[in-house]
């Protein structure tokens, strides 16, 4: 009895590390109004992941090995502003993220995870890429500056 009353605290813990770890890292944002506003006024790109978070193996890959990378979120925070549209299975979401979710997967017919799609100032789609990325943060990050200087 005594070895199962320890368990709970030690279940409660990884429980709360698990719903924490699974957010979208700070520099990311999830309303698309909000983040296509500030793309217009700043003069940026909005680079949108598509992504199962908590489940999808590529997409965990790709933000291991590109998005989280120091040289990715240093070039992000002078040219980009991140959306992250997410499809999560255990971590929970409001109905209103879970609708503007799926109303932007069906607008840009994303077929799997992890989508990446570049969107201007105004909107248009200038760049999209499905699957995971190979190539690194290096090329990454040339893709998307080729795309920014037109």
């Amino acid at each position: 009895m005594k070895a199962s009353l320890s368990i709970v605290p030690l279940a409660i813990f990884l429980s709360v590390e698990l719903a924490f770890s699974a957010q979208a890292d700070p520099g990311w944002q999830t309303d698309y109004k909000k983040a296509q506003e500030e793309a217009k006024t700043n003069k940026k790109l909005l680079l949108v992941d598509f992504t199962g978070s908590d489940w999808c193996g590529y997409c965990i890959r790709l933000n291991r090995e590109i998005l989280s990378k120091s040289q990715f979120k240093d070039y992000a925070s002078k040219n980009l502003v991140l959306l992250e549209v997410d499809f999560p299975r255990a971590k929970q979401q409001s109905t209103t993220l879970k609708e503007q979710n799926q109303r932007l997967a069906e607008e840009y017919q994303i077929e799997g995870f992890p989508t990446i799609v570049v969107l201007n100032g105004d909107g248009r789609k200038v760049w999209r890429y499905d699957g995971y990325f190979p190539d690194g943060p290096d090329a990454f990050i040339a893709a998307l500056e080729k795309l920014r200087k037109g």
